[in-house]
């Protein structure tokens, strides 16, 4: 059965390919642009099925405008997927409080309005998919990456709390944790924080190089994830947390590993802080 997608940021990357692998099947889609030439080029991808807009994600107001306009011209958006985002790269102390804030504004916050826009609509018909995208440093601390791996903890943790809530509603609550694929995220799309403190020379360059030499070779291939996406918006129960990626899955599953360690390594000391039994 055809549904109506909206889809934030799909200019490029994962947002085209969502919006791409949607349409082929059948979809209606209704994509955010930041760019008023891009309108034009999206709608051309599926005429009468594909329906550009203007969006910038930190406005709240725009974004309850946005999806307004789609459920008055379309209908009722059966999947939001808040797509869009950036990264900014730099270490903690190098990073300014500015690259922290904007890197907020965008990711969770332009998240946070998106789903309060499509919840109501939702919750009267009982239905509905809400997918967020986050990633691996959603799930697991990465160097390099600390405020942004800050933006992506923040949209799991949110996903997580409402799916708990809205599950009675007969909606679905899905949060992608993407491993790295091959878009421009490490290239044109990221921030690169400059270097300003040489302690962090050794640490902190090498990761940077790394990325670099991989922007464009990532073992991430976008079409197969946006072919994942759907199989899970057919299921029957699909997950809150879906990990994308083979890179993804490893990192994560190492994350977790030191995460229980610690928790077995102080286990004591951490029972040690309630009051004895019967007190």
């Amino acid at each position: 059965m055809s549904k109506i997608f909206l889809i934030t940021g799909v200019s490029s990357g994962l947002g085209r390919a969502f919006a791409q692998q949607a349409l082929a099947a059948g979809h209606m889609v209704a994509g955010t642009v930041r760019n008023p030439d891009q309108i034009a080029e999206f709608e051309a991808l599926a005429p009468g099925r594909a329906s550009g807009m203007l969006l910038e994600v930190t406005d709240d107001a725009a974004v309850a405008d946005v999806v307004d306009d789609v459920q008055a011209r379309i209908g009722p958006v059966d999947v939001l997927i808040s797509n869009a985002g950036y990264g900014v790269e730099g270490t903690v102390e190098e990073s300014s409080m500015d690259d922290l804030r904007r890197q907020f504004d965008v990711n969770v916050f332009g998240t946070v309005a998106a789903i309060k826009a499509v919840l109501p609509s939702m919750r009267r018909r009982r239905s509905g998919h809400i997918v967020t995208v986050s990633s691996m440093a959603g799930l697991t601390a990465l160097p390099g990456v600390g405020f942004y791996g800050a933006s992506k903890f923040a949209v799991e943790g949110i996903t997580a709390s409402l799916a708990q809530e809205v599950a009675h509603l007969g909606i679905h609550v899905t949060s992608l944790a993407l491993g790295a694929f091959r878009t421009d995220w490490a290239g044109r799309s990221m921030t690169r924080v400059p270097r300003t403190i040489p302690d962090y020379d050794g640490v902190f360059d090498p990761i940077r190089a790394a990325r670099q030499a991989k922007d464009g070779n990532q073992i991430g291939d976008p079409t197969r994830a946006a072919k994942a996406l759907l199989t899970v918006l057919d299921a029957d129960k699909p997950p809150v947390h879906l990990v994308l990626g083979t890179d993804a899955l490893n990192l994560i599953e190492q994350g977790r590993q030191r995460l229980s360690d610690d928790i077995a390594a102080w286990a004591d000391l951490s029972a040690s802080t309630s009051y004895p039994v019967g007190t």
